[in-house]
């Protein structure tokens, strides 16, 4: 493998000229695909082989897809999924019933991502909603309990690489407690160390995850003022020690606001900090050229994979090559009967 520590992504639905001459150059990891790229099955299907084939091998291609609002394929060309609390909802009322559902919905998730080429998905969410913070992740979580949390995240990893996708988990260690979002500005969470033991013990669950995503706010109690993306104490002491995590660790996208300085300046500390991997979207902006030249910021600044992160990247590629063999329409029968309203969902 000889890839750049960077997931980039594109700025439509077909890949420009100037866009496969970056990927070309630079070689990215992976690329993730936002609302602005996926119109339709076959469009998707074909800017996948168009990215293939720039970067001359098949990386992985990401996508956010948890259900609920925070999805990038829209019906009616694609089922639309439940929002993370419906399955925490039913797993209260009989957790047999939760995870079942829950491992269902990811696997026909799955079915609809590999089918296009798409083999990694930023979810399950494995945030602790607090009473009184912002609503960015609000219903998306499965709940506030961290080992029904924990339960259902490793079901819905279970369903996404059983369908050939490895899943990412997020956004490590825990946004819950954020009274910002932030897409917009550095949340800082002053809770002590018995509070976020709680958030922590979530992510303890799905330590093994292939890959994970960081949180852009600021655990005082460990790093006053500093994002756990750029700091070396929440990265190596709370993510690496305490929580146990050994996957992949990228960045939330760095165009967020929470993250100051230059593009270069938020990647150069990534990486410093423990980060293996730099994920940018360009969420933010309309115009090709401004998100090219984003793009090309981030994968200038972004150091070629080696040693542990290396290691670390294999063992996610590996995790998206162990589908099974599934009977999809009986899937979504047994989805409906479990979820009611699900069938409405279903395009």
């Amino acid at each position: 493998m000889n890839n750049k520590a960077c997931i980039l992504s594109v700025a439509g639905p077909n890949l420009l000229r100037d866009e496969a001459a970056l990927l070309a150059e630079h070689k990215p990891w992976g690329v993730i695909l936002m609302g602005r790229s996926c119109l339709a099955k076959a469009q998707v299907s074909q800017l996948v082989q168009d990215i293939w084939t720039a970067v001359g091998r098949d990386i992985l291609i990401f996508i956010d897809q948890e259900g609920g609002r925070v999805a990038r394929l829209k019906a009616p060309e694609w089922p639309l999924f439940p929002a993370g609390h419906v399955y925490g909802d039913l797993y209260d009322g009989d957790p047999e019933k939760g995870l079942e559902a829950i491992w269902l919905g990811h696997r026909l998730m799955a079915d609809e991502l590999a089918g296009m080429g798409i083999h990694a998905d930023c979810a399950p969410v494995c945030d602790l909603p607090q009473p009184g913070a912002h609503d960015v992740i609000g219903d998306r979580a499965y709940g506030t309990d961290p080992d029904k949390v924990g339960q259902l995240a490793l079901a819905a990893l279970k369903g996404l690489e059983d369908g050939g996708v490895a899943g990412v988990i997020k956004h490590i260690p825990g946004h819950g407690r954020s009274m910002a979002d932030s897409h917009l500005e550095l949340p800082r969470v002053t809770a002590g160390d018995n509070e976020l033991s709680s958030d922590f013990a979530a992510f303890a669950h799905v330590k093994d995850a292939p890959m994970a995503m960081t949180a852009h706010i600021a655990y005082d109690h460990f790093d006053a003022g500093k994002a756990a993306t750029v700091s070396p104490t929440m990265i190596q002491e709370v993510i690496r020690g305490r929580i146990g995590f050994d996957g992949l660790l990228m960045t939330d996208d760095l165009g967020m606001k929470a993250l100051g300085g230059s593009l270069t300046d938020r990647a150069n500390a990534s990486i410093e900090a423990g980060c293996d991997v730099l994920l940018h979207c360009s969420g933010f902006l309309t115009e090709a050229d401004d998100i090219l030249a984003e793009m090309t910021e981030v994968a200038e600044a972004a150091p070629q994979l080696s040693g542990k992160a290396l290691a670390r990247a294999e063992a996610a590629e590996a995790a998206s090559k162990r589908a099974k063999a599934f009977d999809v329409e009986a899937g979504w029968e047994r989805f409906r009967s479990l979820i009611p309203n699900v069938g409405a969902m279903h395009a």
